[in-house]
Parts: C-alpha cells; sequence; structure tokens
C-alpha cells in the first residue's frame, strides 16, 4: 500500500476527559511508500507458574522437531512451529546453599535474577536486578510505560511467607534493584485505566464504582476524535481499527462483569474485588490486557504471575478443590499426582490461548508473536521434592525473525537458565555482561 497523503504519527492517542487510548500500528502511520519493509518492535514477556510440575507429564521424550508433546502441553499442538521446550536448564540459586528451609520464596526469586535472596523477612531484602528490568532500562523510554508487573494472586511484599523468607521474595519475580521489588498488579479494572484511562486509580472501590456507574464506556469519552481519525483512514486500516476497539470494549465489559459479581460472593469467599469468580477468566483477561499493550506498543516488556509461589488457591473448575501447595507435596500418592498435573494442564492450556490471541494479532507485516520472546514456565521443577534444576522451561515466538522454534531441545543438566536470558536481551539489542549467575548465551535458539 502506498500512502499518500501525511502518515499518521506511531504515538497517535485518542483522547477524551479520563481517556488517553493509545492505537494500534496502522498503514497510515507507515512512511509513505514503506509500508512494505515495516515490521513491528520485538516484545518480552515472562509467565511464571508456582509450586513446580509433574515433569514426568510435561517432557518430551524424544529431541528434535519431530517428538511428541506429553500430556501437560497437548494444547501447545496448534502452536508446534511457534515453541521450543528447553531441557536440562537449572537454577542453582534456589537451592539452600546453607540456607535451609524455603525453596518456593528462593523459586520466585531466582526465576528472573539468578540471585541467591538474602534470607530475613525484614526489611533488609536483598537479591538482585530482574532480567525485565535489565532490559525495561534499556528500552522502556522508547514506550509510555518501561514495563508492566501483572499477576493473579496475593502481591504484598511485608512480613514472612516461607521459612523465615520475606513475602516480597514470594510474591514478586520483578526486581527494579536489588532492594525494590515490582510487586505485580492483581486488578484488572486498575491495569485497564492505567491502559487506556487517566483517572486517579488511588480512590477506594467503592468511590470508583460510584464513579464508573455514572459514566459511559471508556471509547464513548474519546468518541469525537476516534470518528474524525477513523474517517480519514483507508479501509484495511478502518477494519484494524474496528477490531482493536472491538477488543478493547470486550475487556472493559468484562472487568465490568467482574465487578457486578462483588455483591453476588458469598461472605467467606476469598475473592477480592474486581476480580472474576472463575480463575480462567481471570487469567485470559490479564493475558487479553497484555496483547492490547503489546498491540498498541505501550510497553514492551512484561512479567506475569499465573500465582505467588507457594499459592494455595483451589482450581474448583477442573476438579480440583485442594489448595495447590499442599497438594503439590503428593508423596507420590497417584491421586495427588493426577490433581497436579490437571492444574499444570489448566495453566499451559490458558497460555495456549495467550499465545492464539498473539497470533491472530497483526503487528505491521506479521504478528504479535511474531515480533515477541515469551518464557513460560518456573524456577521450582518438582514440587514434591523442591527441585531446581532440569526446569519445565518453554519459549513462545519468533522474536522478530530472529529464532526458529519448533524444537525440543536438550542442554547439558546445570546450565544456567540465565543463559537464555541473556541470548534473548542480545535479540532485543540489550547485552548485559551477565545476568546472576549467568556463564554465557545459549545455543541452537536461532539455529533452522
Amino acid at each position: 500500500m502506498i500512502v499518500t497523503g501525511k502518515h499518521l504519527p506511531r504515538r497517535t492517542f485518542l483522547r477524551g476527559v479520563g481517556a488517553a487510548i493509545a492505537l494500534p500500528m496502522l498503514d497510515a502511520m507507515r512512511p509513505a511508500f514503506a509500508a512494505g519493509t515495516a515490521a513491528g518492535p520485538v516484545r518480552l514477556a515472562f509467565a511464571y507458574v508456582p509450586n513446580g510440575v509433574m515433569m514426568n507429564q510435561w517432557t518430551p521424550e524424544a529431541f528434535g522437531r519431530d517428538y511428541q508433546l506429553p500430556r501437560i502441553l497437548k494444547s501447545m499442538e496448534a502452536f508446534r512451529g511457534d515453541i521450543s521446550i528447553l531441557t536440562g536448564l537449572a537454577q542453582k540459586n534456589g537451592n539452600a546453599l546453607g540456607d535451609g528451609g524455603g525453596d518456593h520464596a528462593r523459586a520466585a526469586a531466582t526465576f528472573l535474577t539468578g540471585v541467591h535472596p538474602r534470607k530475613t523477612d525484614g526489611a533488609d531484602i536483598s537479591l538482585g536486578i530482574s532480567t525485565d528490568q535489565i532490559v525495561a532500562q534499556a528500552v522502556g523510554n522508547k514506550t509510555r510505560f518501561a514495563s508492566l508487573e501483572l499477576g493473579c494472586e496475593d502481591s504484598r511484599t511485608v512480613g514472612g511467607c516461607d521459612t523465615g523468607y520475606s513475602c516480597a521474595y514470594t510474591n514478586s519475580i520483578s526486581w527494579r534493584t536489588p532492594t525494590t521489588p515490582l510487586p505485580p498488579e492483581t486488578n484488572p479494572r486498575m491495569v485497564f485505566e492505567r491502559l487506556f484511562g487517566t483517572e486517579n486509580l488511588s480512590l477506594d472501590p467503592e468511590t470508583r464504582a460510584r464513579r464508573q456507574a455514572s459514566r459511559r464506556s471508556i471509547l464513548d469519552l474519546a468518541r469525537g476524535q476516534t470518528e474524525r481519525i477513523v474517517g480519514k483512514l483507508g479501509p484495511a486500516d478502518q477494519r484494524k481499527m474496528d477490531e482493536y476497539l472491538t477488543a478493547v470494549r470486550e475487556i472493559e465489559k468484562r472487568i465490568e462483569s467482574a465487578e457486578k459479581q462483588d455483591s453476588l460472593v458469598n461472605p467467606g469467599m476469598d475473592k477480592p474485588a474486581g476480580v472474576p469468580i472463575e480463575f480462567s477468566d481471570y487469567l485470559k483477561l490479564m493475558y487479553d490486557l497484555q496483547v492490547v499493550a503489546f498491540q498498541t506498543d505501550v510497553t514492551r516488556v512484561t512479567t506475569l504471575m499465573v500465582g505467588r509461589e507457594g499459592s494455595v488457591r483451589s482450581y474448583h473448575e477442573i476438579g480440583v478443590p485442594d489448595p495447590h501447595h499442599p497438594t503439590s507435596h503428593h508423596r507420590n500418592l497417584p491421586e495427588q499426582m493426577e490433581k497436579i498435573a490437571r492444574i499444570n494442564t489448566h495453566h499451559v492450556e490458558l497460555f495456549a490461548y495467550f499465545l492464539g490471541k498473539l497470533k491472530a494479532t497483526r503487528d505491521g507485516d506479521g504478528t504479535l508473536l511474531d515480533n515477541s520472546m515469551i518464557v513460560y514456565g518456573s524456577a521450582l521443577a518438582d514440587g514434591n521434592r523442591h527441585t531446581h534444576e532440569d526446569l519445565p522451561l518453554m519459549l513462545a515466538g519468533h522474536g522478530g525473525g530472529k529464532l526458529h522454534p519448533g524444537r525440543h531441545i536438550q542442554y547439558e543438566s546445570g546450565t544456567p537458565m540465565t543463559n537464555l536470558y541473556l541470548s534473548l536481551l542480545d535479540h532485543m539489542g540489550v547485552q548485559p555482561e551477565k545476568i546472576g549467575d549467568s556463564t554465557g548465551k545459549l545455543p541452537y535458539l536461532a539455529e533452522l
């Protein structure tokens, strides 16, 4: 497509009172005659799952491209060409190293830092700068937000949560400095308003609810400017805008629905305000918020904690009413191991939903999945024995053409997982000398 008029600035926002809505990449944003050469920026995302995985139902038997996906990974079949399963990576600093118990805290703490945390449940926490924040500090000035930290569970950072370790370690995987954790935002409304609104996020839920009850959709607040801009776009861009605005409104409706559920919850039920009752609805909503954040390029770096480390969430919707963490100590009992496998499978199925949304969203001349690198997994392998080697790790996306997924790759057992991060950051033009316990870059990720 040849753009013959003035092109639209990439940082165009639809503005209104209480609204600042970024736009997706449009053909009209490309300089004249350059449409065929446009490529989206590379995004980096991390999804952390707690309490380990049933590794015998996660790890494929064969290596290379000709392998069968085990039970837990079956939902990845539609994305075989978009993922690589990485076996053999370890996080040695998740081990006790003389500090005794606390494997859950150390797993979350080391996942993106590769640094052994100081054992304390006081204010003198000490860890390291996390991988996402190394990238955020390098490329964050190019976007509205340097990074987004999301989660689906408790994000408090004070007090003790695991055998003498601070809750800051179990509840945060993102660390701006060795002493500054970035607790994840767990309320979908707060994330939505941060992405699209300008209202005072410090308002209490009741006050915010009264304001929301009297206002229209956030899209209505910028309707006039939306109509003016859309009217000047070509047919392809108009379709893309319609799809995008429809997606934003659909997310907004789901958040409103969750907020209405608050009055329906039993008094004894532990459900934070504004959070969907069903976990799958909750996690899908948080994934969708990441999709629109990447689509509009308001950030290129995200982290998501599917659950805090040591999570005791119950999964009634898949027939597992038992709390997750105690169940993960299955003692090799078949019934308990089956429950953990169900939880693991459920988490991966919801991750597949995320990948599907990324793959269906155009970005430059490709898709968001083409232009992303997403690490899914944990720094805890066997939740029963608390092991930190041969970790469950999956790498999704094509990294803007710099990654060649579609394989099960076996690395030498004990290879630092931070070597993976060195490789990924290199593909984003960020080249730290070291990340935690890294010893060098991983081979094979970019090979055909």
